[in-house]
């Protein structure tokens, strides 16, 4: 873990300089840090009352275009990869993601919703959709004020079925205005700004913080039952490892819409790495979650130029062959129990 964490920290302020660094205009290294460095010092001179000097040539398309993008992309990243570490330990189950309870679907509805009747609110419609989705699930999979995991699964599998069930009525019935929801049901970061970024961060810091202080208990949560025997409140902390998974998603889906397989993909590499102990397993698939979805927003803004792919495509297209490798690894008995 030593030397693995400031890989990942490196691999990470490096994956965040090239996101801003490269796009449809071709901006010199120097001119990126110089419209970064008048950011930041404008910024501050709100408070301090000095004067920043003169604006670099660059800085909209930088500090106000890329940078938001950017910095957002990484944070829906390690929010995603964070839910999807604690649903693997809540599961018990290696090919379990931040979705499967419901959030997504919840949060697809309320987008369509959203799309139809308050455009202008569509992410906020998605998050409490997306919120209510998993309240829902988990109130049907209650048993004697418990939460059975087994049940839970089933209950947000039929809830995903149903839910989607709408969101496609929906869709359908939006004509030619249903490309919008197709866009944000895709996975997109068009349009990110400074506000975006400071409400997924504060998220994302409460969130995945709670999970890293937590490792113990993710670590004895996937004994099961056994883990009681061992001083763990089960009952406990399965509630609160829904809610922080819960939050960590729905707040990530409604700023970028439904992007797979980031919370899947990356504790997997990490854990091959790394191990299984989530004392490390849980930042380090954080960062490495961020990575991975800066590096697919890349590819979405410039692997067919002019035109920008939605983000979702490309994750799908990294994350569906290494999901069957998974799946085969599962079918021979040699992933993790």
């Amino acid at each position: 873990m030593r030397k693995w964490l400031p890989a990942l920290a490196l691999l990470s302020t490096a994956a965040l300089f090239l996101g801003v660094y490269v796009g449809s205009v071709g901006i010199s290294p120097s001119d990126v840090t110089a419209s970064i460095a008048y950011g930041i010092k404008s910024t501050l001179s709100h408070f301090t009352q000095t004067n920043p000097g003169e604006k670099p040539r660059y800085f909209v398309i930088i500090w106000e275009l890329r940078l938001p993008r950017v910095l957002l992309a990484y944070l829906v990243g390690l929010s995603l990869a964070s839910a999807g570490v604690a649903s693997q330990a809540l599961f018990r189950n290696p090919l379990a993601d931040p979705y499967i309870i419901g959030v997504s679907a919840g949060a697809g509805i309320g987008a369509a919703l959203g799309a139809i009747y308050a455009p202008s609110h569509m992410g906020s419609l998605a998050l409490a959709s997306a919120l209510l989705s998993v309240f829902i699930v988990y109130s049907v999979s209650r048993v004697d004020g418990h939460v059975p995991v087994d049940t839970l699964l089933l209950a947000g599998i039929a809830y995903g079925f149903l839910a989607s069930a709408v969101t496609w009525y929906l869709i359908i019935s939006q004509g030619e205005r249903a490309h919008v929801t197709w866009m944000w049901l895709m996975g997109t970061f068009n349009g990110a700004g400074w506000g975006d970024v400071g409400e997924m961060f504060i998220v994302s810091a409460l969130g995945t913080g709670f999970l890293i202080w937590k490792w113990r208990e993710l670590n004895l949560i996937l004994l099961g039952e056994e883990s009681i025997a061992l001083g763990l409140d089960l009952h406990l902390y399965r509630k609160l490892f829904i809610g922080a998974i819960a939050v960590l998603t729905a707040f990530a889906v409604s700023t970028a819409g439904i992007i797979g397989f980031i919370g899947l993909v990356s504790p997997h590499v990490m854990r091959l790495l790394l191990g299984p102990n989530h004392k490390s397993l849980t930042p380090a698939s954080a960062l490495f979650g961020g990575v991975l979805l800066v590096f697919a927003d890349l590819l979405a803004r410039t692997v067919a130029k002019p035109t920008e792919l939605p983000v979702g495509i490309i994750t799908a297209l990294m994350g569906a062959p290494f999901f069957l490798y998974l799946l085969m690894k599962h079918k021979r008995g040699e992933l993790y129990s």
